[in-house]
């Protein structure tokens, strides 16, 4: 059915069929945010998150959603997608987010995050104002030690953020961060929320420790390593989860519900051995996911250890099933 005025109406959500269509619907005029969802048909999560997506869609008419099956491996790679359900945030065409997994409440809160810091109200209901502080109590304790700051620590974008990020790093403290560049309304309530003026701003366990000159303070007192206790732990909470059981797979999901199509593979060619194992679902711990990275310089999942070592990924189970090797590496033997 056509929209007034004789031009067509835009799908609810958009399936792209090729890599021509994926490359124009990132540059459709007048869509500034893009949601891309790569899914796959066997994947019942999958389905699920498509029909979320579907209400999304609804709710912001200004959003193109857009679903990329299988059935287009160039986009896939080009975009290093190595699970699904995985969700990709594009703004005048370039990818700026990416969500992993079927987190419907997440989506949800990035969709509208990104939408606002597109166009920002003008006014502010009492209502509006306790979502903003509710989002922002969330926003500060989404990690051990967040960092509010211009840019991310990847490349920061002024001076004070640049020196708050060498100085963490230093002292190897595992922290989020949150670009306020990114979103307007949060860099401008945030200054209300914790009544400090300027960024960046560092959060332990949601409360406030300050700016810049404050943890330039707390380092030089030697108090910035009690203040953050947890992130030094990060590495021996690893060596224990890693030795929790003798064989540990780390995953998408857990033995019951993969959340992606390597992880299923992996439990499978698992079950059908007589070897005990332990799952641990990454998606549950940010901390855990991102700092087993760089433990095991492995940079995907899943993860597979047996007795405190890294055996590796799927394709070396696959490799190792096949060369009949899988049964006595589970087993310890080798």
């Amino acid at each position: 059915m056509a929209a007034e005025g004789g031009a067509a109406a835009v799908p609810a959500v958009v399936e792209a069929a090729s890599t021509g269509q994926f490359q124009d619907l990132l540059q459709q005029p007048g869509r500034s945010l893009v949601v891309v969802h790569f899914w796959a048909p066997w994947a019942p999560q999958c389905v699920q998150m498509n029909n979320v997506m579907a209400e999304l869609a609804k709710e912001h008419p200004q959003v193109t959603f857009v679903k990329e099956a299988e059935v287009v491996p160039e986009v896939s790679e080009k975009y290093e997608i190595t699970s699904v359900p995985t969700f990709l945030f594009f703004k005048n065409f370039q990818k700026i987010d990416q969500l992993d997994g079927a987190h419907a409440p997440e989506l949800t809160k990035k969709v509208q995050r990104l939408v606002s810091s597109v166009t920002i109200p003008t006014g502010c209901t009492d209502g509006v104002k306790e979502d903003l502080g509710m989002r922002l109590k969330k926003l500060t304790n989404a990690a051990p030690c967040m960092l509010f700051m211009k840019g991310t620590p990847q490349d920061p974008r002024c001076g004070f953020s640049k020196q708050i990020v060498e100085i963490l790093n230093k002292h190897n403290v595992v922290f989020s961060s949150f670009d306020i560049f990114s979103d307007e309304e949060v860099r401008q309530g945030l200054k209300t929320y914790s009544n400090w003026p300027t960024y960046p701003q560092l959060y332990v366990a949601g409360e406030l420790i300050g700016g810049l000159d404050i943890v330039k303070e707390l380092e030089a007192s030697g108090e910035l390593d009690t203040i953050c206790p947890k992130v030094h732990k990060l590495e021996d909470r690893l060596k224990d989860l890693i030795n929790k059981a003798s064989v540990m797979l780390f995953m998408k999901g857990n033995k019951q519900m993969a959340k992606c199509g390597f992880s299923k593979q992996i439990l499978e060619i698992l079950n059908n051995t007589s070897i005990d194992y332990e799952t641990f679902d990454i998606l549950e711990d940010e901390e855990v996911r991102q700092g087993l990275k760089k433990y095991s310089n492995w940079p995907t999942y899943p993860q597979l250890y047996v007795k405190g070592e890294l055996i590796g990924g799927l394709d070396i189970v696959k490799e190792l099933k096949e060369n009949g090797e899988l049964s006595a590496i589970l087993q310890g033997e080798n």
